[in-house]
């Protein structure tokens, strides 16, 4: 797929109805070039600026209505998602799949039927199922952000993350980052492969061969079934078991004990200087030992932070359609 031009950096879903045709999403990293993601770091280093201000609420957004869908348990996500267009000024209205219509049946066609009637601007979608977010497009004329589809795309955790280490390490081109655990299951561990090797870094996968995709190589990553090789990597960014999306019965690894043993994320695992990354959940002393998850080398605070500032931006990104520049500097000045 050619390269997006800045004037147009979000996806836009051609399947769409002419009338709606013009919105732009964000559904996938696949659908975002390397200067959309640098504009969008960009951006969100700009309203980083704001949080550590006693007046962090800015205008930028007044008027606009962001409507938050989660069908899956969400701390980190839904939070930031719906501090982020609080601190922009707009307004949010939140939709949780328990006690909705969903429990009564009701399709998610017909659901972003009823909620694209109020006239939204943004849909921020986590579900299930893969694919639900290009449903939503379809049928709400308004921006759809993809906060987590199935297995498939988390194309903002990806951001927070490309936000993450370009903070710490001044850049994000010819990092290395070592991803251990179950990538099988992972949107994260998609998004981010595609991601970082997009903006120049060398990714290796680590895990047992029953959790690392066949072929993932193609995306232009290495793999490695041996915990050791993590000792090579800038970042050890670690994911964990996946439970919620393997099949009932399946047995990836024959017990959490052993998996524990041979893929689990310790300190003598780790060299001096290497940084930290988890997407959360954790799930201390599985994936990775609690004296790793509190190391000054963990960024895994860091990431939080990270995502309020980098779905500030996305959210701005998506209704303004512009590049970073003059304008958002102003706007924050306005509150300072």
């Amino acid at each position: 797929m050619p390269e997006k031009t800045v004037q147009q950096p979000l996806m836009r879903d051609e399947l769409l109805p002419p009338s709606r045709a013009r919105r732009r999403h964000l559904i996938s990293i696949a659908d975002l070039g390397r200067p959309d993601i640098e504009r969008l770091l960009g951006l969100a280093r700009t309203f980083a600026t704001s949080l550590d201000r006693d007046v962090k609420k800015l205008p930028t957004l007044r008027g606009r209505t962001v409507v938050s869908m989660f069908y899956e348990p969400s701390t980190r996500t839904s939070t930031s998602f719906e501090l982020a267009a609080k601190r922009l000024s707009a307004d949010v209205m939140s939709i949780r799949a328990s006690g909705s219509s969903a429990d009564k049946g009701e399709s998610l066609k017909d659901t972003a039927l009823t909620l694209g009637a109020y006239d939204p601007d943004i849909v921020v979608i986590r579900h299930t199922s893969i694919g639900a977010p290009d449903v939503v497009a379809r049928h709400v004329d308004a921006h759809v952000v993809n906060a987590g589809d199935g297995k498939r795309q988390h194309p903002t955790q990806a951001l927070l993350d490309l936000f993450t280490i370009d903070e710490e390490f001044g850049g994000v081109d010819g990092i290395h980052v070592a991803i251990v655990g179950d990538v099988l299951h992972s949107r994260v561990a998609r998004s981010n492969i595609q991601a970082l090797v997009l903006m120049g870094a060398h990714v290796t996968l680590v895990g047992p061969p029953t959790l690392i995709p066949r072929g993932i190589e193609a995306l232009g990553c290495e793999v490695s079934h041996d915990i050791n090789a993590i000792r090579d990597a800038d970042v050890v960014y670690v994911l964990r078991m996946q439970r919620e999306r393997m099949e009932a019965g399946a047995n990836f690894v024959p017990s959490l004990r052993e998996y524990t043993a041979r893929w689990g994320v310790s300190a003598e695992r780790l060299t001096k200087g290497q940084r930290v990354m988890h997407p959360g959940p954790m799930n201390r002393g599985v994936e990775i030992t609690p004296d790793v998850a509190d190391a000054a080398e963990s960024l895994i605070q860091r990431q939080v932070r990270s995502g309020l500032v980098v779905r500030m931006a996305v959210l701005y990104d998506l209704v303004t359609g512009g590049p970073v520049s003059a304008v958002a500097p102003a706007t924050i000045r306005e509150v300072a």
